[in-house]
Formats: structure tokens, sequence, C-alpha cells
């Protein structure tokens, strides 16, 4: 038989929409979308990823657990695995979600997916598991998001919403049309802008800053690193973590030099009379100048106020990264930015005011869509049991401890089953030694996956999963005009399933599988929501078998936006939904908490990891985990993309030469970065465009633990996550502080250790017959 031609489809990721060639049941070549002037280099990722040797080729169980039986957690994670069959996996899987449930309640199930595992609308792994949990009868849920934890606690308290400070965030042919000024801090990458939740067919942001500045827009950077600007810009590069006391400082100089928007203050705002009185040292003798700040940030005091004064007199926009907020008292780098900029008085009008996240992710500046999308409904959680996102180890080791959130008093549940389906808490959590410790304590932990990931090894029920190119789904984001369909290009490798029809075979042995499925097939379900979605609009779509042959609808968006303009235009129509119906500079609410770490009102907290602190006398330089320019977070690591990253096939870390020379270490070399948590090897880049005293490590790089079995054991591959503490943002948010620790690093002279982190345990048959 002649082998098939190669067939050219398109499809869509949460970093592009592509075109794919696709041979022998992988793909071979990938080309961006028409049209996408800024393509991500994470698409080439994707070409021999459907049948890498990191795939999970069938349903496996824990040795250790299927012998012993659920809470033996001996070896959870350097056990071996014993292939099943679907159907012994299923009735396994059914009588332990029975047993947890009848003697525990649904309140011992996490459900702790995260929402990255596929851009599509109906295979959506968090959506999938939380929809089938709550038929189960409910479980225990996370809140907000690893990216965005501590913004999306405090923004809502501030300025009544913290979504729409990205959905409905000011156009970027507003700030290419209206802008002077654009100060960023945290700076505004880029590489970062490769990225949308829902996908992507276009990456406006290059472009639109090269327009920006042909008109004769500026752009003022602090942040440690150079390129966290592409091109022209006035860089400062602060020590890390100081960008309140500069906010501080700026706002000093508005404040002190009759620069500031009394009239907008006094209209559109609520407190800033009680953020003067600490701005100006009025109550603790400690005004925050220009002086005072350049001791902290290492910055002239003379250039903060020269940037003051000049922010004042042009069309300005403060713009803030999510980056600032992953740090201890995260919640008041995006606090104070918007003070700041309400301090200047030009929010709601064009081209001027706040923004939070561009730079972060490819949504913020584009238009937002006029109509919803396409969903999946996920049903009732009967359980209103939760955690902030980034506690899940505090929740693991301290069962019915309480915890304050939010003004919440809450306590822990105790946690017997685990279920996690999409996502990988190994690139996102903080401080891994103690999450394996965490993962230790449940009874059981069930993992859906299409590859070996670390959490899939840290399981003890793997269930094998199809990637989002094995099946038929549709999808779009809610700020890019296009919905695309996403046919399968081809079948699913060895033997996995989508997550839907494990979900209904279980629900089928649960007793609930109509109202799982409601009787439909997965390609049912896509007419379906489809349908649903197409007579709620008030515009013709076509019918779905049109818009499947055609592969994508183009949506109408509301264009032109600049953030919070009614609010300016009205405030008494268009109230923010605080208290106050104003942006609240001094949070009553938050005042009346309590906590001593965030006060009423943006405020300037010595961080625990930072230059400035005492523990830099053992760990002197600041390592910032920032986002990799390769892949999506962890996905598609063993891709060719992120392989041609690696340093000797470890992930790279950046160093300043100065740094680099007083350690004797060279371009290339492996290092050794640690600290009092753990240490990972990492192979060094010089770069001078990094601040002295900072290195720079992504995020991302597999888990590969030296000796498995050792929860402190070095990670060989370079995941910055076994430095970081595992403390939270603040008793408001307690969100997630992994971008930022203090480490020392050391040239490594060891044999060096291979790199096994794409590839599978020991599994093998019932009888003892390894699995090829």
């Amino acid at each position: 038989m002649a082998p098939a031609e190669p067939r050219a489809l398109s499809s869509l990721t949460h970093w592009g929409a592509f075109t794919a060639t696709v041979e022998a049941g992988d793909i071979t070549s990938v080309s961006p979308l028409d049209g996408d002037t800024d393509p991500s280099p994470a698409l080439g990722n994707l070409p021999g990823s459907i049948r890498h040797r990191s795939r999970i080729t069938s349903p496996a169980v824990r040795r250790g657990w299927l012998e012993a039986g659920p809470g033996h957690t001996d070896r959870r994670g350097a056990d071996e695995f014993v292939a099943v069959s679907w159907d012994e996996l299923t009735e396994l899987l059914a009588a332990e979600l029975r047993r947890v449930v009848q003697y525990h309640g649904n309140g011992a199930i996490y459900g702790g997916s995260y929402g990255w595992a596929s851009a599509g609308r109906f295979h959506h792994a968090q959506s999938q598991v939380h929809r089938f949990l709550n038929c189960l009868g409910g479980h225990t849920f996370s809140r907000h998001s690893y990216s965005l934890g501590a913004t999306g606690v405090i923004m809502p308290r501030v300025v009544g919403t913290h979504d729409d400070l990205f959905k409905r965030s000011t156009a970027w042919d507003v700030i290419v049309n209206h802008t002077e000024l654009l100060v960023c801090f945290g700076g505004l990458a880029l590489k970062n802008t490769g990225v949308n939740h829902g996908g992507t067919t276009a990456h406006p942001a290059r472009e639109a800053l090269h327009r920006f500045r042909k008109r004769g827009g500026r752009v003022v950077s602090f942040s440690p690193l150079r390129d966290d600007v592409d091109g022209p810009c006035v860089w400062h590069a602060p020590v890390p973590g100081t960008d309140v006391a500069i906010m501080l400082a700026l706002a000093y100089v508005l404040a002190t030099e009759s620069l500031a928007d009394r009239d907008f203050l006094a209209t559109y705002c609520t407190g800033y009379e009680r953020f003067e009185r600490y701005l100006l040292g009025t109550d603790d003798g400690v005004p925050k100048s220009p002086r005072w700040a350049a001791r902290i940030c290492g910055l002239a005091a003379a250039d903060l106020t020269a940037l003051a004064r000049e922010m004042a007199a042009a069309r300005t926009i403060v713009t803030v990264s999510w980056s600032l907020q992953r740090t201890r008292h995260g919640e008041q780098a995006p606090w104070m930015g918007l003070t700041l900029a309400a301090m200047l008085g030009q929010i709601g009008l064009p081209g001027g005011g706040f923004g939070h996240g561009y730079g972060s992710m490819n949504e913020p500046g584009l238009p937002p869509l006029r109509c919803g999308l396409p969903r999946l409904p996920q049903g009732v959680n009967p359980v209103s049991t939760f955690i902030p996102v980034a506690a899940v180890s505090d929740m693991l080791l301290h069962p019915g401890e309480p915890f304050d959130y939010n003004g919440l008093r809450l306590r822990y549940p105790d946690i017997k089953l685990v279920y996690w389906a999409g996502g990988n808490p190994f690139h996102h959590h903080q401080n891994i030694p103690r999450l394996r410790r965490a993962l230790g304590r449940p009874d059981t932990v069930v993992v859906h996956d299409p590859y070996w990931t670390a959490m899939a090894k840290h399981a003890d029920i793997v269930v094998p999963s199809t990637t989002s190119l094995e099946r038929e789904d549709l999808s779009g984001s809610r700020n890019d005009p296009v919905l695309m369909a996403m046919p399968k290009l081809t079948e699913p490798y060895a033997d996995s399933r989508d997550d839907y029809q494990t979900f209904a075979a279980l629900s089928r042995r649960l007793g609930f599988d109509h109202q799982f499925t409601e009787g439909r097939t997965a390609r049912q379900w896509l007419v379906h929501l489809y349908e649903k979605w197409s007579a709620e609009l008030d515009f013709e779509v076509p019918e779905f078998d049109e818009f499947w042959r055609a592969g994508q609808l183009r949506l109408p968006t509301e264009d032109g936006l600049t953030l919070l303009a009614d609010f300016r235009a009205d405030p008494s129509s268009h109230r923010l939904a605080t208290p106050s119906g104003l942006i609240e500079i001094f949070s009553c609410a938050i005042d009346g908490f309590g906590y001593d770490d965030c006060a009423g009102h943006p405020a300037w907290y010595e961080p625990t990891e930072w230059l400035g602190g005492p523990r830099a006398a053992r760990y002197p330089l600041h390592l910032l985990a920032n986002q990799p320019a390769s892949r999506l977070h962890g996905q598609l690591d063993g891709g060719a993309a992120s392989q041609k990253s690696k340093v000797s096939g470890r992930e790279p870390i950046r160093m300043h030469p100065s740094d680099a020379r007083a350690r004797g270490v060279g371009n290339g070399d492996v290092v050794r970065v640690f600290n009092d948590r753990g240490a990972c090897l990492a192979g060094v880049v010089l770069d001078a465009g990094v601040r002295p005293a900072v290195v720079q490590l992504s995020t991302g790089a597999w888990f590969d633990p030296l000796d498995p079995a050792d929860p402190d054991a070095m990670c060989v591959h370079g995941n910055p996550n076994v430095l970081t503490d595992d403390v939270s943002t603040s008793s408001l948010a307690r969100g997630c502080t992994g971008a930022h620790v203090l480490v020392q690093v050391e040239r490594f002279t060891d044999a060096l250790p291979p790199v096994r982190a794409h590839e599978p345990p020991v599994i093998r048959r019932p009888l003892g017959q390894n699995v090829v």
C-alpha cells in the first residue's frame, strides 16, 4: 500500500493559529496563519509533539498504590507504574471516587486543574473535570490564578474589576495615535505577547510599538532586564522588587510640586487624603521622596524627579506588568500604579491612564468581541469550600488549620483525593520540595495528561489524554476576532483518549452518565454549543457545517477603547463596582481587615527576598523566574524550539559578565544555582543587558530530580521553583510569590548528570514485562 499523502490542516493553540503538515501520525512542519505578522516561536515545538517519547501510551497505576491500596504513598514520584486496560482503570478510579465520597464527603476531593492544556472550548481540561466532579456531587476548588493571584483580589477592591483591565484595556490603536509617554513598570516584554487564553490569530503589539515610536512616542522601562522592552527606550534598571518605592517617589513629586490633578482625585477617587498623609510622611515621619526611594531602588533621585515632571506634562500611560504582583506584598504594585495614574488625572482620556499586563499576554490592547463565545457548561458545584490557587501545599499539609483571605476567616479542608487534569503544578507552584511532601499526604492522586510530566510521575492513577491535535474542537478568545474550527489532525496516539471519553465512561460506572453527557457524543456537543451560541447572537452566522468547512468565522469587535472612558464621562451612570462607586485609593474595607501585611492604601513593604535585605549576605544574586520565550509555561518543553534554547541540555540562566567573572564562570558553563531551600543546574548565558547582581532563569523546564526518591534532590534540568519560598503575597490575596528569589551561583565541576525529564518512568505489565 502506498504511504498516505501529507495533509495540510489549520488549527489553533494558545500561542497562535497555524497550518500543519501531517505525515505518519505526526506534525512535520508548521506555518503561522496568514496575516499574523509576528508569530510566536513556540509554534516550532509542534513538529514531533504527537509521537514524542514523553507521551503516555496507556493507562497506568503506580505499583505501590495498586498493590497496597489508597493511602500508601511511599515512593510517590519515584515508583514504577503498571500498565492496565481502560476497563481496569475505569473500575479502579470509580471505586476510589465512591470510597472517598462515602467516607469523607465530596469536599475531600480537590479538583485542581489549570486551564492551559488546550485552547479548545469543549475539550478544555479544566471545564471537563469540573463538570464531571460537579455531577459527582462537588469538589473543593481554587480561586484566581498563579499569574494574577494578587491582582484578582486587590483590583476589584480598588477599581471594581480585574478582568476589564485586560478585556477592555486601552486599545493599541489609541496608544499609537494619542499616547506620548509609556512608563512601563516591569517592562513590556513582547515574548509574552505570543500567548492568549483561548488562542490568538494575530500578534499586533510589536507593530503597534513601531508605529507608536514612529509618531514620536517614547517608552520608559523600569526593569532589571533590558530586553523587557524591545527596541528604543529609556531603561532604568532598579533593584528588583522596588517598583512601589519608585512609584511613591514619582507620586511625591506630583504632590509636592502641585502637579497632581486634584480635581480628578476629588471627583473620581476616594481616600486620596489618607494616602497623601502616608506619602508625605505626615504620620510616620518618612517622606516618600525621590531621595528616600533612591536609597532603596538604586536609581538617581534626580532622574525620578525629572520623570515625574515629564509624566505630568505629557499624555502618559502608566503600565504595570503581571510579574510585579508575583512577589511578597504583590498587591501593592498594581494598586500603586493605578494611584499614580489617578494623580496624573488622565484615566479615561485617549492615550492616558493605566494599563496592567501590556507585555504580559497578548490580550491587553486588543479590542474585545461584541459577543460571547461557545462554552461548555460546568454545572453547579454543591461544595462551597475553596482555596486560593497558590495555597495547594498549605492545604495538603495543614488540614483543618485556619487562614485569612480577602476579609474571610477560612479553614483548609482535609483532602483525600487530588484530581488534576491538563496542568503541571511543578511549573506553576513555588517551592517544589514542599510541594512534593504535600503531594505525599492525600490517599490518591489522579492525573490526566498526554505527557509524562513531573505531575504525572507523582500520580497514583495516570490517564493518557489526547492532545488538541488528535480531536475535534473549536475555539476563540474574548479579544480576538476569529472563531476557529480545530479539526482532528491525526488519530489519537497509542491508547490515549479524550478526557470527555474518560469522564463519560466513569459517569456511566458511577450512575450519572446522562447528566454528564446529556446523550451527546463529542461531535454532537460541538454542534450543540455552536447552535446554542449562535441562537443568542444579534447578528447572522453560518450553520455549523458551513462554519466547519470554512475553518474560521470573523466576529465583530469593539474598537477604539480607552480604559474607564465611560466612567470618566459620567461617573454617576457608570459607577465602579466598589463600595464608593469610585477608584478607592484608600479602601475602608481593606483597612477594616486589620492585616499587618496589607494596609488600607498602597504602601512600601520591604520584601523578604531582595538585595537590600539580610538574606542577600548569604545569597547575593536576585533571581527573576520569568516566563520563557521558547514555549508556553512548561508546555512542549521537549519540542525543538524549547530544546534549542537549552545550554548543555539545561535551562539557560542569564548573568551579567561581572557576576560571572567574580565566580569564575564563562559563557556556556553549567552552574549550580542554590539557596537554603534547594538547588538546580542551569547553563550560563552572559548578557550585559541584565542588571548586575541579578540573574534570570525562566520557569517551565520540566522538573528532573537527581534522586526521584528524595524530596530535596537537586533539579538537574533547571526548574527555579526548587528555590522559591512557599509564602503568599499577603493575608489579603494569598497569591503566588514565585517570581523573585535570592540565590548563589557556582560553577558545577562534577560529571554532568543526564537529563531524564522527558523520559517515561519504568512501566511494567502485570506479569513484569517491560512496556516498550
